[in-house]
């Protein structure tokens, strides 16, 4: 499985950065090659900027009248087409690509060259690929893989809701892997059909057929990863970690809780109505549906956490992607709300004993009641197929 993260938006704008920055070499601005960086604008205090890289840095840069100063709308790949903007057209949250003037003499560092992606067309662009994955995407567990044939079956749904899809896979499909020490969608690598295998997480955005039994690929990312059911056994938030004893291997494993992690509670009649539901009861027939997202409950999590939508807008949804939407809709949790005892369900990196967290959902224990019927649960729960995990990283 942002996030934000599975995230076609925040991929396009790497995409667009790095076009950006090559383009740009094979300009003479200086035989020492300028520093550049990306990041998000927090602060802007006359003509300094604060920007928060990527890296996590906090950078101050003076943005002088001499610097080339664009902006990109998302989906824009050429620089030479983009509009000329001034200090005064920025705002706190958007994104910018900065070089910075190697020749500056100044305390503060001085920006050569920035380029920049307004927040709001972001945000527009993100509702534009949300929707387009609610319209047309779908993730799973792979269940068997033809390379030959281009053909993959996956399992989606939990529950009475099961379901295989047949994928159809062709020349012209992207298809995408996690790399096995990264849980970030920017660092998933171009790979061939038959690095899937059975059990992996699976996600897909094309044509559906009329019954959604059947899809062709226009984009695919998959990744193999760890579904854990636990109890919590210690949490240590000073290391942002914490101990899960696995119900199924009934062993100890450390968690790793990254802010790429997104984490969500569900309330405890959201929770009883998915067990029911996912046992076969009124919930899954239509008796009943899913309440609308209670006010509060939960501390903000990092930007790669969904959208904050209400849950009601997903109410009494009964297919399996309304399932993940209801989990999507969630309220989030911090490592630090947590509690020792309580159940959990996570998705996570590879590893017997030690593992990075990418999917975590608390107020689980009615859904470990029936621990058949929710063992395909977080496969609904996207990890990051554009709609559900949304937010810029």
């Amino acid at each position: 499985m942002k996030s934000k993260n599975w995230n076609p938006i925040t991929v396009m704008i790497a995409r667009l950065f790095l076009l950006i920055t090559v383009a740009a070499t094979g300009t003479a601005l200086n035989a020492q090659a300028p520093t550049r960086f990306v990041g998000t604008i927090t602060a802007i205090n006359g003509s300094t900027i604060t920007v928060k890289t990527d890296a996590g840095d906090s950078k101050q840069v003076e943005v002088p009248a001499t610097a080339v100063m664009k902006r990109l709308a998302p989906g824009q790949k050429d620089l030479s087409a983009a509009e000329t903007i001034q200090l005064t057209d920025l705002a706190s949250g958007d994104r910018v690509l900065i070089k910075l003037d190697p020749n500056a003499t100044g305390a503060t560092p001085q920006a050569l060259q920035l380029v920049a992606m307004k927040q709001n067309d972001i945000a527009q662009k993100q509702q534009q690929e949300r929707d387009e994955w609610q319209r047309n995407g779908m993730g799973g567990l792979v269940k068997s893989v033809d390379p030959d044939a281009g053909v993959v079956m996956v399992t989606t749904g939990a529950g009475p809701t099961t379901k295989t899809v047949t994928v159809h896979i062709t020349k012209s499909t992207v298809l995408k892997r996690y790399a096995s020490s990264s849980i970030r969608f920017a660092d998933a690598q171009p790979a061939r059909l038959d690095a899937v295998h059975a059990g992996d997480q699976f996600q897909v955005l094309g044509q559906k057929n009329a019954d959604g039994s059947e899809i062709t690929a226009a984009e695919v990312v998959s990744g193999s990863f760890r579904n854990i059911s636990g109890v919590v056994a210690s949490i240590d938030t000073t290391a942002s970690t914490m101990t899960v004893k696995d119900l199924a291997t009934k062993k100890n494993v450390t968690v790793h809780v990254t802010p790429d992690a997104e984490m969500r509670r569900l309330p405890d009649v959201m929770a009883r109505m998915i067990a029911t539901r996912l046992k076969g009861g009124a919930a899954a027939d239509g008796g009943a549906t899913m309440p609308a997202r209670p006010q509060g409950g939960g501390a903000a999590t990092s930007a790669s956490a969904g959208n904050g939508q209400g849950a009601g807008q997903g109410a009494g949804r009964r297919s399996a992607g309304g399932l993940g939407q209801v989990l999507e809709r969630a309220p989030a949790v911090q490592l630090g709300d947590l509690k020792k005892g309580e159940a959990v369900m996570l998705v996570s990196t590879e590893g017997a004993t030690d593992v990075t967290a990418i999917k975590l959902l608390a107020g689980v224990e009615p859904l470990l009641e029936s621990p058949d019927a929710s063992r395909n649960l977080l496969a609904n729960w996207s990890m990051g197929s554009g709609g559900a995990d949304a937010a810029a990283q």
